[in-house]
């Protein structure tokens, strides 16, 4: 195991390079849609509990929480992906131009419902979720233009993010154009992958599972350092990427880097109220600090600032440059 000599001072400077750096994000654009209420009874049609809404709020999930992170951190974030003609669809494009995302990537799709994930929350707890969506993959017009879009967007930016969600975006067509194109530009691309696609981002810079995911993928579930060390090592052979970053929740990420070279770097959450969206803000700064010129090591470890900070909200959540200096502040010099 090594410990990369960063400090305070050099990680914070860092965060002063995110201003104006311009990255794409590839993948499933949702709508995180809540009902917040209180329950006091059980219905008396079914055995379920009946829920007094008393409010609502909407927030940018999947690929578009990732946009939103970055516009969040001070960069230009162009969006890539379907939208259905629907009124889950208008909402999130007002939601994107509010955030000042970069909406020109985006193809609608009148065919396809905007996916949009409906939670009940009572008394701070989720009582159900309820989902729009259409798994299928995309095809004919709607998949011209997902790569039509690419080939337009992608050389005027300085990283990709691929926020896979299974949702039918990003398919082996898309893939291909996709990896194809940041290889040919010697850009980085900082993915969240689905396994269905595992190996189509053979050759990416940096893959961020959650340990469930990679020990899934890999076959064995991580239980202890021996398994974290052979899911870890054989992820990164696998995909013959730069890295492999894994995320552990309380056991903080675990890095794997090509050359050899193994980094943990602890937790540092204080407080854990909602991991959703975590992901994603993991991916979105990672991808960020490497187009301003972070190596592995730095990248994660604001990424790991980062993640500590969203998870301290109910529901997704975006971390400032202002809140990741706080954060850093506190950590070891």
């Amino acid at each position: 195991m090594t410990t990369s000599p960063l400090t305070r001072d050099s990680l914070r400077e860092r965060v002063d390079r995110f201003v104006g750096r311009r990255l794409l994000v590839l993948g499933d654009a949702m709508l995180d849609h809540y009902l917040w209420g209180r329950c006091e009874r059980i219905s008396p049609e079914a055995p379920v509990p009946v829920v007094e809404v008393q409010r609502e709020s909407s927030s940018l999930g999947g690929a578009g929480n990732v946009a939103a992170n970055l516009v969040a951190l001070g960069a230009d974030a162009v969006l890539v992906g379907v939208l259905g003609d629907d009124a889950h669809g208008r909402s999130m494009l007002e939601a994107f131009v509010g955030r000042g995302v970069d909406t020109g990537g985006l193809v609608r799709d009148a065919n396809r419902p905007t996916t949009c994930k409906t939670r009940i929350i009572a008394h701070s707890q989720q009582v159900v979720r309820a989902d729009w969506e259409m798994r299928a993959e995309i095809a004919g017009d709607t998949l011209r233009g997902v790569r039509e879009s690419l080939e337009r967007e992608l050389p005027r930016c300085e990283a990709m993010v691929i926020s896979d969600y299974g949702k039918g975006v990003v398919t082996g067509p898309v893939l291909e154009t996709a990896m194809g194109l940041a290889r040919s530009l010697r850009i980085p691309v900082a993915v969240d992958p689905k396994e269905s696609h595992l190996d189509a981002y053979r050759g990416a810079s940096i893959v961020t599972p959650n340990q469930l995911e990679a020990g899934w993928v890999m076959g064995r579930r991580i239980v202890d350092e021996a398994s974290l060390m052979e899911v870890g090592w054989g992820l990164q052979h696998r995909l013959d990427a730069e890295c492999a970053l894994i995320t552990r929740g309380a056991d903080g990420m675990s890095l794997f880097e090509k050359g050899g070279r193994y980094t943990h770097l602890p937790t540092v959450a204080r407080e854990v109220f909602d991991v959703t969206g975590a992901g994603d803000t993991v991916v979105s700064v990672v991808a960020l600090a490497l187009a301003a010129g972070a190596d592995y090591p730095e990248a994660c470890t604001l990424a790991n600032h980062a993640a500590g900070i969203v998870i301290r909200e109910v529901g997704t959540a975006s971390c400032s440059p202002a809140d990741l200096k706080a954060s850093l502040a506190g950590a070891p010099a």
